[in-house]
């Protein structure tokens, strides 16, 4: 149970999202089909949980409603890379590009890299040390080279989450089938469930698809350091709406429907009352129990780590004892679990 603070107030602890996630439901590759994936569906005022195939889904989506998907594409690479001339090892994660191949990076081991040093890259790329950025990060450039961007992407591997033991043998299913806004180092994986079909037939049911975007950054997998929420800082990440999209979510007819965590987090950061407003920001929203929901009346999401702010996320629409009911259905029924594991609906 949560504690309690002197004057009675309840104090919402990390320990409150705990469960016991046995590590062979961790996912670790994709289904050959997208939508094969089971679907646990969780009523969100009252009501026992079902268990649906995820195709089934379309049946519990009404015309008029608009489902809110997160268009970021990962764009970030892991590559071997050497110093010239001594040879030495480097390992570089390209997080965000700035200007025409200019790269912020991790590198492992940073304290080698100095500003002016040449790294010899794969397929014949190289690149220059530029200096340091905050938090141990680097900053590179890529050296001019005809066709360097299609010559990066195929260099080195996309990167996957820590619990992802497995090689990856198509990079594309670790991106959505809308994935276009390029900027990200993770997927937001809610949406690896949908195919061009579903959507086509969404539209065609009456359901309408707006695009926001919201860049994940790593620190989406570093675990929370303070047992009280109250004392947890988001991180922050980049989020996006086009003036299109906040127009068709403010005309919508029927329900607003978020596939995942990172476009829940856009659409309330950009809330005024019940509409969302076009821009673009840096969101550190934590939306945990007792947030006041403005306009996202539902969710597609995949299940996810004990002790994490997606969790109190969830909580915040169902309330903690109810979810952890439906996580705990979940294990006994051997769904799989993460970012290639099965889908979630509140509705």
């Amino acid at each position: 149970m949560p504690g309690s603070c002197a004057g009675g107030l309840e104090i919402e602890r990390l320990s409150d999202y705990d469960y016991d996630l046995p590590e062979e439901l961790i996912a670790q590759t994709p289904l050959t089909d997208r939508a094969a994936s089971r679907l646990l569906y969780l009523p969100k005022v009252s009501g026992d949980p079902k268990h649906l195939a995820f195709r089934e889904s379309l049946t519990l989506l009404e015309s008029g409603d608009v489902l809110v998907v997160n268009d970021t594409r990962v764009t970030a690479r892991r590559i071997r890379a050497s110093r010239v001339p001594t040879g030495g090892q480097i390992e570089l994660l390209l997080l965000k590009e700035g200007i025409e191949g200019d790269f912020i990076c991790m590198a492992k081991p940073a304290r080698r890299l100095k500003a002016g040093d040449l790294l010899a890259l794969e397929n014949d790329l190289s690149a220059r040390v530029l200096g340091d950025e905050p938090g141990g990060l680097k900053r590179i450039q890529i050296e001019a080279k005809q066709h360097w961007r299609e010559l990066l992407a195929k260099s080195g591997v996309i990167p996957l989450p820590p619990y992802i033991k497995a090689a990856l043998g198509d990079e594309e299913r670790y991106q959505t089938v809308y994935a276009k806004a390029r900027g990200s180092a993770a997927a937001p994986t809610a949406g690896l469930h949908f195919t061009s079909e579903i959507l086509d037939q969404l539209q065609h049911m009456g359901v309408q698809i707006a695009t926001v975007t919201l860049d994940v950054s790593l620190d989406t997998f570093r675990p929370i350091q303070v047992e009280a929420l109250d004392d947890h800082v988001m991180h922050g990440e980049t989020c996006r709406i086009s003036s299109e999209s906040a127009d068709l979510i403010n005309a919508r007819k029927g329900r607003l429907i978020a596939v995942g965590t990172t476009s829940v987090r856009t659409l309330e950061s950009f809330a005024i009352e019940r509409s969302v407003r076009a821009g673009e920001e840096k969101s550190t929203l934590f939306i945990r129990p007792g947030y006041a929901w403005k306009v996202v009346e539902g969710m597609f999401t995949n299940f996810h780590m004990p002790r994490t702010t997606m969790l109190a996320m969830l909580a915040a629409m169902v309330g903690r004892e109810r979810l952890l009911r439906a996580y705990a259905e979940a294990v006994s029924q051997q769904y799989r679990f993460l970012s290639f594991g099965d889908s979630m609906l509140i509705l």
